[in-house]
């Protein structure tokens, strides 16, 4: 067993809350720190690849993650008028031994915080907690908390290590890089919302169409409205804006006449999409934004993780999956090296320059580069894909993908199972 006995986690996310059950696997005693006062189901959808749902299942949650989860079966790409450029079959359809699930991200946080008081204890979570300070001190971490909206103090707290796993505005983060400044803006503005609507296609399906100006995203989230015939679609329209939205601005509820009519026309036959947006009725704005890679997350016992880490635009679906698999990593860094700063320092070796590669590969698109590429090639649609880009382009892009996120099919059903 390790010498690391103790944690403490800021953040009460997924990926704080996985961390927490992975390090509770390797015999840490772990107590979590969330600012907000009740952690709520919120959220809109997000996805989960195999690799993070291969972590899941070796904590036990397969089963749970199966009833509050759609497995998706397929993703595709289109252009703007709705033409096929690419199609591929997910998780299990396509050979991986784990799912993909698309699924409602405020139900996969209270899976998580309910796993977390069953596994680890109802105290183990403790919220309105927010990180005020913090010191190295020889051997432990020492971190003061405070009521964020009174200003009262919480008390300090310590342990061998501390995990900073508080988002893209990170408190630890700021503290080593000071003068990093705002997320950095992509030009570009989503807005999202769920509606219940008609299944289409295969009623598992992913689909993302337009190109890198101009984008609409869609899945359906919920198992329950399947096996009743219907489906509770997630989307994201997807437009570029010159102006970041301020950050007090961030995740409003905002007036579709905002972009709607910017896709007015997309109606593609399978899918409406100006019926989507019109059926829907809260839409929330947040600009798209993330941060450049780090050279350094670990600083003596303390690190950092997911979006605190690495935040990157929403494309590849692995801003979750990412701090997932950090956590995993963590777990088993801390497992096999029980030195603490040696322990933290194997897992930063492990997942900054992967990670980096992710945020780098997301600023050019990701795999939905292949939108960008026809667009450019065959502005005005086409009769025949292979006259605008090659099948074996199109392929080399998918997997390419694959190896830079970590979720090369044949090399993850080859990974060895769980050691603890």
């Amino acid at each position: 067993m390790t010498n690391i006995k103790s944690a403490l986690i800021v953040g009460g996310g997924i990926g704080g809350l996985v961390a927490a059950l992975k390090l509770h696997r390797v015999g840490v005693s772990v107590r979590v720190f969330e600012s907000v006062e009740t952690i709520k189901a919120l959220g809109v959808g997000i996805n989960l690849l195999p690799h993070a749902v291969r972590v899941l299942t070796e904590l036990g949650l397969a089963d749970e993650l199966e009833k509050i989860g759609l497995q998706t079966a397929e993703l595709m790409y289109v252009n703007k008028f709705g033409q096929k450029i690419w199609r591929e079959a997910r998780g299990v359809e396509a050979g991986y031994h784990w799912p993909q699930y698309s699924i409602h991200r405020g139900k996969l946080q209270m899976l998580l915080l309910e796993a977390v008081k069953k596994e680890i204890g109802e105290d183990a979570v403790y919220t309105g907690h927010h990180l005020k300070s913090f010191q190295n001190i020889a051997d432990m971490v020492v971190a003061q908390f405070e009521n964020r909206k009174t200003g009262e103090s919480l008390g300090c707290y310590h342990a061998d290590i501390m995990i900073a796993a508080d988002g893209i505005h990170s408190v630890v983060r700021k503290f080593y890089y000071p003068d990093e400044g705002l997320p950095k803006y992509s030009g570009r503005i989503l807005w999202r919302g769920i509606t219940e609507s008609t299944p289409f296609l295969t009623g598992r399906s992913m689909i993302m169409a337009g190109y890198q100006d101009q984008k609409f995203v869609a899945y359906p989230v919920c198992p329950e409205k399947r096996a009743e015939g219907s489906s509770l679609v997630n989307w994201i329209a997807e437009l570029t804006v010159e102006e970041m939205p301020s950050r007090a601005d961030w995740n409003r509820k905002i007036d579709k006449e905002k972009f709607a009519p910017a896709f007015a026309t997309w109606d593609f036959g399978w899918l409406n999409v100006p019926k989507l947006i019109e059926e829907t009725e809260a839409v929330y704005e947040f600009p798209m934004v993330d941060r450049d890679p780090l050279p350094q997350w670990t600083f003596g016992r303390v690190t950092l993780l997911g979006d605190a880490a690495h935040p990157m635009y929403p494309i590849g679906s692995n801003g979750a999956s990412q701090a997932i698999l950090d956590a995993d990593v963590l777990g088993e860094a801390i497992l096999e090296h029980h030195e603490a700063e040696r322990a933290l320092e194997v897992y930063e070796e492990t997942r900054l320059g992967a990670t980096a590669n992710i945020v780098m590969s997301n600023r050019q698109n990701g795999p939905e580069v292949v939108m960008q590429i026809v667009e450019e090639r065959a502005p005005n649609g086409f009769t025949n894909l292979e006259d605008v880009v090659s099948y074996e382009e199109l392929e080399e892009i998918s997997n390419k993908y694959k190896q830079i996120a970590g979720f090369d099919r044949d090399k993850l059903n080859r990974k060895p199972g769980v050691k603890i």
